[in-house]
């Protein structure tokens, strides 16, 4: 599977769309009333001259590459043909047009075409890639625009209509349903995707999502695709968030996120039942880093968030977007559970910022038995627990048997256990003690340390 930038160009304004006799929504009008505030946006970028600089390559042993070294500018920069790489939409009589960041990036000219295929050069007032959302600006006045909407009213299963320029093909308006709401993605954590089934492919990015009464609810983004074209899921930006980014864009340049400063994971059937909850939910602590608003909260790993500032923590993918839109400097309460009991502890947030990142080093050796999990494990060494960011204690896999609970839970060889329930592991020793004493066929947290990653897993022992 591959996760491709993508993008329609949309609709809107202010006529909600009509429905056929057979309940259908018709989206002619809509079409008609707005497509003329979708734009083209396409970007020019310079590098260097390969050999000769005349617009063109040959062989490397070209005999005609010895009379270009010779009477050619071998160091004159060429263009990329301009070529069609999203959609934007205007916001603003006066030129202010979104589209994503993705599209624009990097560009040394950005040339925005309208309805009337008039060209005119973009400004980049900005963009912020963990969002992906870029705001343009272009010297015009009087210009159409699409009239935004509340992201947060959409419901799964409602009409939405995109327009765009998918394999450059201008105006190209596709339709579809809501799929899903607050969809997190690998790259894009601080984002909640909506998720839907409106055709989108290369070209479309940019591009507004709109409902059927004519509002944007949407940037659209990416597909989900093994082929790299459409296969019936896109994402979009909710357009909340995107104005939410917009505005900071705008006043100040650059995207103020709130940071709490822990690693969380989801919350299977094994682990909820594990913490004793009735159902998984929540995000499961993993790590706290040292100094972060989180240690300072008192917010330990094993924790489980249920409520972040008054707000239901469903999963692991809805809290960083809480957290990062919650104001810098606020204190909120943060609902946890923890040894089965709920607790309510006080966060000041401080600022999102790049993160250095650990580098693990990858274990071996060891000849001891775990006991009832079915893995051999050993001690780990001083250079290892500085490699790995671990103050004390933590043994490593170095063996699993097959079939075996380690191995049904998860586990691999290489992992470091650093608590099993509620008990830390400071050795092979006591790891082997604490598990002889786990009750039978009842799901229990293990902490394991994969690589610089943190997670819990449910080991079950045999009756």
């Amino acid at each position: 599977m591959s996760l491709l930038f993508t993008a329609f160009a949309a609709v809107a304004t202010l006529l909600a769309a009509p429905a056929h006799a057979d309940n259908l929504p018709d989206f002619r009008t809509l079409v008609k009333q707005n497509q003329a505030a979708v734009v083209n946006i396409s970007t020019t970028q310079a590098q260097p001259a390969q050999g000769q600089g005349f617009g063109f390559d040959l062989p490397e042993n070209h005999p005609f590459n010895e009379f270009f070294r010779r009477f050619g500018e071998p160091n004159m920069p060429r263009q990329r043909p301009a070529q069609s790489l999203g959609s934007g939409f205007i916001i603003s009589d006066n030129g202010t047009v979104l589209t994503n960041a993705h599209v624009v990036k990097d560009a040394d000219e950005i040339i925005v075409r309208l309805s009337n295929q008039r060209e005119l050069t973009a400004q980049l007032i900005g963009l912020d890639e963990r969002s992906d959302v870029a705001v343009l600006k272009i010297e015009a006045s009087d210009l159409p625009t699409l009239t935004l909407g509340d992201s947060d009213k959409l419901e799964v299963g409602e009409w939405v209509l995109a327009i765009g320029s998918p394999f450059g093909l201008d105006f190209t308006a596709t339709q579809g349903i809501v799929s899903a709401l607050g969809r997190s993605l690998p790259s894009d954590s601080y984002v909640p995707f909506i998720q839907t089934d409106v055709a989108v492919n290369p070209g479309n990015s940019g591009g507004p999502l709109m409902n059927t009464s004519g509002e944007v609810v949407g940037i659209n983004s990416q597909i989900y695709s093994r082929s790299g074209g459409y296969q019936g899921v896109s994402f979009a930006i909710p357009i909340n968030t995107a104005m939410q980014v917009a505005r900071q864009i705008e006043s100040k340049g650059y995207v103020s996120r709130g940071w709490l400063g822990v690693s969380i994971q989801n919350v299977t059937q094994d682990l909820a039942r594990s913490f004793g909850l009735d159902r998984p939910r929540g995000a499961l602590v993993a790590n706290v880093l040292d100094g972060s608003p989180a240690e300072k909260a008192g917010i330990e790993p094993g924790d489980i968030i249920l409520e972040f500032n008054e707000q239901s923590v469903t999963s692991s993918a809805s809290l960083p977007p809480i957290v990062g839109e919650t104001p810098v400097g606020s204190k909120v309460p943060v609902l946890i559970l923890r040894d089965g009991k709920r607790k309510t502890l006080k966060a000041k947030i401080e600022e999102l910022k790049e993160q250095d990142q650990q580098v693990a080093s990858n274990a071996s050796g060891g000849d001891q038995s775990s006991g009832g999990l079915g893995a051999n494990v050993r001690d780990l060494t001083d250079d290892e627990r500085e490699a790995l960011g671990i103050d004390r204690g933590g043994v490593v896999i170095v063996g699993i048997d097959r079939d075996s609970p380690a191995a049904q839970a998860g586990i691999r060889t290489g992992d470091v256990i650093r608590r099993v329930g509620r008990e830390n592991i400071g050795s092979a020793k006591e790891l082997r003690k604490v598990v002889d004493g786990l009750p039978k066929g009842k799901p229990i947290s293990v902490l394991v340390q994969r690589g610089e990653n943190p997670l819990f897993v449910a080991v079950t022992l045999p009756d």
